[in-house]
């Protein structure tokens, strides 16, 4: 126990630090990281295909996209399109309400041989068969909606950045466009399959897992609507 709370009092201001930077900077996105836990653990993982040679008489090698070889994105270093197209939309609609009620009562008939004796002292309010009473009573009511709507319509360009051994993508991408003083910043990673690959050597953002994707910007515009960093420290460390 003691060194439970050694450690605890050691962590904290670690947690303050975090806390602090987060509600200055924005919260972080989670590091890229394979769903180890979905995949069982003696499941074998093959390496990736080699290329096939062209057919018998042919100049088109088998399951090919061009003539020449295939365009799509597979080696370190390869670039693919993303394109990112976000349309949702979510409404949550919830309403409780509890009420409850109870009565107990309780009295004495021997004690002692004194349940007589203190009627004395409460003449004509004691009655010793009910000397105990409880009541109580709440009622709550409460109610909550959330309605939610994204919608997002652009295209990046990302990076392979590594090859799983099972042959699957390792893909990042980043954009930024400044306009005046305003900076609009997409960043887009996750792993891909080789096979979800078009031809055109496009893939959509459903298609990646682990996905991580942020659009923002900095700037003039963005510091001004954005809460200054004292205000927002008072809001996160407030308890009222």
């Amino acid at each position: 126990m003691r060194r439970a709370l050694i450690l605890i009092v050691a962590l904290a201001p670690l947690a303050a630090c975090t806390t602090a930077v987060e509600a200055v900077r924005g919260p972080e996105l989670a590091p890229i990281g394979y769903p180890a836990a979905l995949v069982p653990v003696q499941q074998q993982i093959l390496p990736a295909p080699d290329a096939r040679p062209a057919s018998a008489n042919s100049l088109w090698r088998t399951g090919a996209r061009t003539f020449f070889g295939d365009q799509r994105a597979r080696r370190v270093g390869d670039i693919l399109t993303v394109s990112v197209d976000i349309d949702d939309r979510a409404q949550t609609s919830n309403s409780t309400q509890r009420n409850r009620s109870n009565d107990a009562s309780g009295g004495v008939t021997n004690f002692f041989g004194l349940e007589n004796s203190l009627g004395r002292f409460f003449p004509g309010g004691f009655d010793p068969q009910n000397m105990v009473g409880l009541a109580g009573e709440s009622s709550s009511t409460g109610s909550g909606a959330v309605s939610r709507s994204e919608q997002v319509s652009l295209t990046i360009a990302a990076v392979v950045t590594a090859v799983m051994p099972n042959g699957n993508l390792v893909i990042q991408g980043r954009q930024e466009v400044r306009t005046n003083r305003e900076v609009r910043e997409l960043t887009v990673a996750g792993i891909v399959r080789p096979e979800d690959i078009s031809s055109a050597n496009t893939i959509a953002h459903t298609q990646i897992a682990e996905a991580r994707i942020s659009y923002g910007g900095r700037g003039d515009i963005s510091r001004v609507q954005a809460a200054p960093a004292a205000q927002s420290l008072v809001e996160r460390f407030s308890p009222f």
